[in-house]
């Protein structure tokens, strides 16, 4: 790790100072700074993000601060950097420079791509406000300790932001490396301050939602070890002698990749209960994660701990999610709501989602989601969040269980960005619909996570190439159409994001399986092509 001198009157963005000399991360010195920073979002906020000619510049570092055995569970992570090159629509503001850090160089043709969606700048006015900047290291850390360790790529980074004053940060989530990079950048960031990380955990999502009087899966969080784990466990069944299964959730697991499923059957009751558990817990633990162990679950769970609570079951069962957001200022508001696309053994990891969710009870979770936003805008939370519920028809209505609270970005948070960046519409909290400025409603489909063995080989050029022959692209006139992310992970790991926007939800997934059948037609070309030239079989086929 990088190692930082002690300077007492160091203040961001002192010269040479930034990077030679600086607070100790943690240090009290350095949250001073960092508070300090984090009072400019205010005043920039009211400035300039209603001036669509302000002069502002964004730094994005697209970081995925988190758990990397969490990660290095998701095919192709690395990748997941290049989904918020969404904003790189941002450059269609004739004064906006943007910043775009990753751990490796992003290809060229991917950037065209982005580049072309833009509307109404030409691709060489936004290239020249655009910097592209690489830390040349694929090693799993975190992107943002890479950066932190390469004081000179700091320094361009730096010098690539015209006026300090009008510059902020953006990151996929905010910790405290992200908040140590702000502070030696000189720029405040957009996001919670990382000392609020806690109410974005399992646990502490349960007790924000009690806070808003909104009633998630019976449980218990801040649990440490096995002991507790079974005693959570013994507890619920005596509480609901009906309950089938109940889930056991790593405190900071992401995308359901911490959780796992105990099943109750043929449990004992009476005396014998307690003991029954604690023997088949590491016996009847089912994982999300794929080839993952008890040993490992649990070293992991006594590392981080976590919540136990019942499984909710349900004939009818959705996965519907809320999105807000809290402002510089202090307002909170809506954003949007999807309906999850879920996989997985018991169906909780996130693959994709569906905008917006179903009539039948999308402004039912968005108010539920604005009680949560007045919670953690009294805790001073600040940007993006989304809230998770499982739902479940109970005769004519719903029944809604939130059990998560993401306080960063999410899996839902570009392709509603880019529908936005897209069209210039505006999201009706009053029907929770989105609508162009002729006032017609859009829908779509987006998934992160279309994958099959048949795409690999596949490079950035071919995706385009395949887009241009078969019309597979966003169209301005109609405001409907295909928008592909993710792309750099295609070529070696087969994946690819894809969203898909049309007037109406059967549409979008209608384009989404027209898109998907015409990548496996020409991947079946391509291998066939190989085939022929080495002699060899066609691989099976595989998509998830």
């Amino acid at each position: 790790m990088l190692k930082i001198s002690h300077l007492r009157d160091f203040q961001p963005g002192d010269g040479d100072g930034l990077f030679d000399e600086a607070p100790v991360p943690g240090s009290a010195e350095e949250l001073a700074c960092f508070a300090q920073l984090q009072r400019r979002l205010g005043p920039l906020y009211e400035r300039v993000f209603p001036n669509p000619r302000a002069h502002r510049s964004l730094v994005v570092v697209p970081s995925l601060s988190m758990d990397p055995g969490f990660l290095a569970k998701i095919e192709g992570v690395a990748y997941y950097e290049e989904r918020l090159l969404c904003l790189l629509m941002l450059l269609r503001l004739p004064q906006t420079h943007l910043i775009y850090v990753t751990s490796q160089p992003i290809g060229a043709a991917i950037i065209d791509y982005y580049l072309h969606l833009l509307p109404g700048i030409p691709g060489s006015h936004a290239r020249r406000r655009l910097t592209l900047l690489s830390c040349h290291d694929s090693s799993p850390a975190p992107l943002t300790q890479k950066i932190l360790e390469r004081p000179r790529l700091m320094r361009r980074i730096r010098e690539a932001i015209p006026d300090l004053e009008s510059a902020h940060m953006t990151t996929f989530n905010a910790t405290a490396l992200e908040r140590t990079l702000a502070v030696r950048l000189g720029v405040p960031i957009y996001a919670a301050d990382p000392a609020l990380n806690d109410l974005g955990t399992k646990s502490g999502s349960r007790e924000v939602f009690k806070e808003a009087g909104l009633e998630p899966p019976d449980g218990f969080e801040r649990l440490r070890d096995a002991a507790d784990i079974a005693e959570a466990l013994t507890a619920l069944k005596r509480r609901h002698p009906a309950l089938r299964r109940a889930v056991v959730k790593h405190e900071d697991g992401a995308s359901g990749e911490g959780n796992a499923v105990f099943s109750y059957d043929g449990a004992p009751s009476g005396k014998a209960l307690a003991a029954w558990v604690r023997t088949e817990v590491p016996r009847r633990l089912r994982f999300e994660a794929h080839d993952e162990t008890w040993a490992r679950y649990l070293a992991k769970f006594e590392e981080m701990g976590g919540i136990v609570e019942c499984f909710i079951d349900g004939e009818d069962k959705r996965s519907p999610s809320v999105q807000c957001r809290i402002t510089p200022v202090g307002e909170a508001s809506l954003v949007s709501t999807h309906d999850q696309v879920l996989g997985g053994p018991s169906g909780q990891i996130f693959l994709g989602c569906t905008f917006p969710a179903d009539r039948a009870y999308r402004l039912s979770i968005q108010e539920m989601g604005l009680r949560v936003a007045e919670v953690l805008q009294r805790r001073g939370a600040l940007g993006r969040f989304g809230v998770d519920f499982i739902s479940v028809r109970q005769g004519r209505r719903w029944k809604h269980y939130p059990i998560e609270i993401n306080l960063r970005k999410g899996g839902t948070t570009h392709p509603f960005l880019m529908l936005q960046f897209l069209t210039d519409g505006t999201y009706d909290p009053a029907t929770g619909c989105y609508y162009t400025p002729t006032g017609r409603a859009r829908f779509y489909y987006a998934s992160d996570n279309l994958q099959s063995a048949l795409f690999r080989g596949l490079t950035p050029e071919d995706l385009i190439d395949i887009a241009v022959d078969y019309n597979l692209h966003f169209h301005g006139a109609t405001q409907q159409g295909v928008v592909f992310h993710l792309i750099g992970a295609l070529s070696q790991y087969g994946k690819l994001g894809v969203m898909c926007i049309a007037d109406s939800h059967a549409r979008a997934q209608e384009l989404y399986h027209e898109t998907v059948e015409v990548l496996h037609h020409e991947a079946r070309r391509q291998t066939r092509a190989r085939s022929t030239l080495y002699g060899e079989a066609a691989p099976l086929e595989s998509e998830a």
